[in-house]
């Protein structure tokens, strides 16, 4: 025997009580008058008599009655061995297996079939509930007994995009046995698709008390040809051209032939055939794609198509524009920051952006909002008009690199940054006198691929408050290298040195060529985002703790995917549907995502049937005795209700001894 809440037990302390009454309470004498007492003598009075227990059988059935609310409320329980499903109703969780590689050969409409025909033969007054599987469990319905319901909750299934978890199918198996009053017997209609087990036998087992039916549409494996994959570029600036690369799989397939079709914007404008060996895969190339400005909607296709003709297309996005500006503002008398700066961007970025240099008495004149991003290379003075528009152009939105060298040290504050410059820290050459980078914050963009800075020696830097600020970089003595702030929707990067080979060596090493293209990409908005996603991907909205402006999504039926208040602060969306979304951000930019079923789905390999039979069998034949006999599983059998029966009894002797014990009698 055991019980549920033992804590309860500590009810038992109450027993003191009706020992206080019988015991421990206080005796009063009742006085009584008499005539003289000259001829008595003294003695000390004694109370033993009143320490004794009176009324043992009350007393007795007292203790009883608490000590068993004590065990009644403690919810003992025996186990007794049952056979599983035995004794009561069972609830029917009808799961249809919904996902991407059920649209092979109308297997979802078989399995629909199947669970109609399971659905009306449950028995009168048993519970059924409708779910569906892919990437995750939906319930249809509440457990019900109305079977009109139950058909139209299976009626309404459709085929999704998504990949199929039987992992997740286990976990809500788990969770509706152990809310469920009865039995559970969980039906699935799957087309047992190997791929969709998880890595470990326990995290696809379901539990004890529920019993696994399953409903196979398929037998064996069958034959399919899929693009597996796309390789093509997210962005071309200029004139320039695209290779795309393409993938095709044979899965379980024989050697064949196919003719791969590229199509831009609806439009087939090169083709190729391609030999795929049995169950194995071909590469296909286009060398020299060329698509109009703008975002553009490409797609590679193979024909003739198969059971499965969905995967026998690959969607990607690429957008073609112009290189992104970025104006650099240095010292008229320091042309070497912009010398490395410029070839380091040049040999980073493939054309993605142009750098304009101007020197501190023409940067008057120009306007800030016209650039993707502003440097500032250690500059001492500029004109307050064009320190005025940085502020505004920052604050707007955009973003500004600055350099603080020997030239801008004499300033009080760094420029928008308006944090404090403290000092001038000057290592000398001689005797490998430097500094080198102590940490990186690996999770920046603008560090995050530098390979840690290994090498580089700085011989002078600039020591600058932090503030607020994040602090990205740091040298071995603590000193801040490279900082970040937040100015209203823009930002400023801050690097405590040089871009020349003066105050240190960072141009000479491959890590500031990294530096430099990933910081350009991270200023200008032009950051190495993935342009086609699996389904069930999440895709990034916005990045790091800022709100930023209204992202509105378009999904590819043309339909809002976000509700206005998603649209103003959700930070990613998960895509369920394959296509195209078309994602628009209120600060002005667009971009275009390709989002594709899981290839994993497209391999349609049946899981063996030794592995479905420990699967659907694991948890009796684990319990199974030796020699054949009976399967039976251990079940707690509450006992509290015959407790308080028992209490209920002892009350009512109780209160019959009380009467009988202090019953007034006449003198």
């Amino acid at each position: 025997m055991g019980f549920l809440a033992p804590w309860f037990l500590a009810g038992m302390v109450a027993a003191g009580l009706p020992l206080w009454l019988h015991l421990l309470r206080r005796h009063r004498a009742e006085p009584r008058r008499f005539s003289s007492l000259m001829f008595f003598e003294r003695r000390a009075p004694k109370s033993i008599r009143h320490r004794r227990l009176r009324y043992l059988l009350l007393l007795s059935l007292r203790l009883a009655l608490l000590a068993l609310l004590a065990v009644a409320f403690a919810n003992p329980y025996v186990t007794r061995a049952v056979a599983p499903g035995a004794g009561g109703r069972k609830l029917a969780l009808l799961v249809i297996d919904d996902s991407f590689s059920m649209r092979h050969g109308g297997a979802l409409e078989r399995a629909k079939r199947e669970a109609l025909a399971v659905a009306a033969s449950l028995p009168a007054g048993s519970q059924g509930q409708v779910a569906t599987l892919d990437s995750q469990v939906h319930f249809l319905s509440p457990a019900i007994e109305d079977r009109q319901q139950l058909r139209a909750a299976l009626e309404s299934v459709s085929a999704t995009d998504s990949r199929s978890s039987y992992g997740e199918l286990a976990r809500a198996a788990r969770s509706v046995a152990q809310s469920a009053r009865a039995p559970v017997e969980v039906h699935l209609f799957s087309d047992m698709q190997k791929s969709s087990l998880p890595a470990a036998l326990a995290d696809f087992v379901l539990p004890g008390q529920a019993q696994l039916v399953l409903h196979a549409t398929a037998e064996a494996r069958r034959p399919n040809w899929a693009v597996e994959s796309v390789n093509a570029p997210r962005r071309l600036f200029g004139s320039r051209k695209a290779r795309v690369q393409a993938t095709i799989a044979g899965f379980g397939a024989p050697a064949a032939r196919r003719t791969v079709s590229l199509a831009v914007n609806g439009r087939v404008v090169e083709t190729r055939t391609v030999e795929i060996p049995e169950n194995g895969r071909a590469a296909v190339e286009f060398p020299s794609l060329d698509v109009p400005y703008g975002l553009n909607r490409g797609e590679v296709r193979i024909s003739p198509a198969d059971a499965l003709p969905e995967d026998d297309r690959f969607f990607f996005a690429l957008e073609r524009a112009d290189p992104s500006r970025i104006l650099f503002v240095h010292e008229a008398r320091q042309p070497r920051g912009l010398l490395y700066f410029r070839a380091a961007l040049e040999a980073s970025s493939e054309a993605a952006f142009t750098l304009e240099a101007v020197t501190t008495d023409q940067a008057g004149g120009v306007s800030p909002s016209k650039y993707a991003a502003v440097v500032l290379s250690d500059v001492a003075a500029m004109p307050a008009s064009f320190e005025n528009a940085l502020r505004s152009f920052v604050r707007a939105g955009g973003s500004l690199l600055v350099a603080v060298g020997p030239a801008a040290s004499t300033r009080p504050r760094v420029p928008v940054f308006d944090e404090a410059i403290l000092e001038a820290r000057y290592a000398a050459r001689a005797g490998e006198r430097f500094q080198s980078a102590g940490f990186l914050d690996a999770a920046h963009p603008s560090v995050r691929r530098a390979n840690r800075w290994e090498g580089v020696k700085f011989y002078q830097v600039i020591r600058i408050e932090p503030g607020s600020a994040r602090v990205v970089a740091r040298l071995a003595d603590e000193t801040p290298l490279l900082l970040e702030k937040r100015i209203g929707e823009g930002r400023v990067l801050v690097f405590a040195s040089t871009f020349d080979n003066l105050s240190n060596d960072f141009p000479l090493h491959a890590a500031f060529v990294a530096f430099v293209g990933e910081t350009a990409r991270y200023l200008s908005g032009e950051e190495d985002r993935p342009s086609n996603l699996p389904v069930d991907a999440h895709l990034e909205l916005r990045s790091g703790k800022d709100q930023g402006p209204a992202v509105e999504v378009l999904g590819p039926e043309g339909r809002r995917a976000l509700s206005l208040e998603e649209a103003a602060t959700a930070r990613t969306l998960q895509v369920a549907r394959a296509g195209f979304y078309e994602v628009h951000i209120g600060s002005g930019r667009d971009e275009l995502v390709a989002v594709n079923p899981d290839r994993r789905e497209s391999d349609l390999e049946v899981i063996p049937k030794e592995t479905l039979a420990l699967w659907q069998h694991r948890g009796l034949a684990a319990r199974a005795p030796a020699g054949g006999a009976p399967v039976t599983e251990a079940r707690p059998w509450p006992l509290w209700w015959y407790v308080m029966l028992l209490a209920l009894a002892v009350a009512v002797a109780e209160s019959l001894a009380a009467s009988r014990y202090m019953k007034v009698t006449d003198a």
